[in-house]
């Protein structure tokens, strides 16, 4: 009889140990992940941000859906400056210009039209992959979609202003992780005024294309 009592004892100790251990490892774990996914979705937002500015540079206005910009990506060329030749020190101190140097043909500037792309990002970037959240799939197993639209502003002054958002909530891109934790996260969120989850630019304030992110 005792002998069973002590096994019990023994079973009941190292199972609270266990759960003591677990319910500690939890928010850990939650932690660490969130801030490996949060990561490259920020690397993900700022890629789409600088697409956007570069589409509104072109077109007046910013691209209202991740096709349009994608499109534009592949298939729009934008400005690319070829650089041949530098100033000497000597020449900077005699008060020359880069604008002379050039007339002189002392150095060379020419432009050229290169794929938009290619400019902003390098041959190697794939613009289909700007719509995807990256590394998460919806509960159905398809890739997560950013959302993504515009909209235009009138500021205090009275300027027209065109704004865009691309955005990504805390339920869609923690999907996998302890919900209570998730709960906790948009519970923050909504008491301190905040959009819960990721998001650059905004359809409802003049942020200067900013990521929420920075911000904190």
């Amino acid at each position: 009889m005792k002998v069973t009592l002590r096994i019990l004892l023994i079973v009941a100790v190292v199972l609270l140990t266990y759960m003591c251990y677990a319910s500690l490892l939890v928010p850990i774990t939650f932690d660490n992940e969130n801030k490996i996914r949060k990561q490259a979705i920020i690397a993900r937002l700022i890629d789409i941000r600088k697409a956007q500015i570069e589409y509104k540079n072109v077109h007046k206005e910013h691209a209202g859906s991740f096709d349009d910009l994608t499109k534009f990506l592949n298939e729009e060329k934008l400005p690319f400056i070829v650089k041949e030749g530098v100033l000497t020190d000597e020449q900077l101190e005699k008060g020359m210009t880069e604008k002379e140097a050039v007339k002189q043909g002392i150095i060379r500037r020419d432009t050229v039209w290169v794929i938009a792309k290619d400019t902003l990002f390098g041959k190697d970037f794939n613009p289909n992959d700007l719509r995807y959240v990256p590394g998460i799939n919806k509960a159905d197993g398809t890739p997560l979609q950013f959302k993504m639209d515009t909209a235009t502003l009138t500021s205090g002054s009275g300027y027209i202003i065109k704004v865009f958002e691309a955005s990504v909530t805390n339920d869609d891109y923690l999907i996998g992780l302890n919900r209570q934790l998730i709960v906790n996260l948009d519970e923050v969120a909504e008491a301190s005024k905040k959009f819960p989850g990721l998001r650059v630019g905004s359809l409802t304030e003049i942020n200067n294309n900013a990521g929420n992110w920075e911000n904190l």
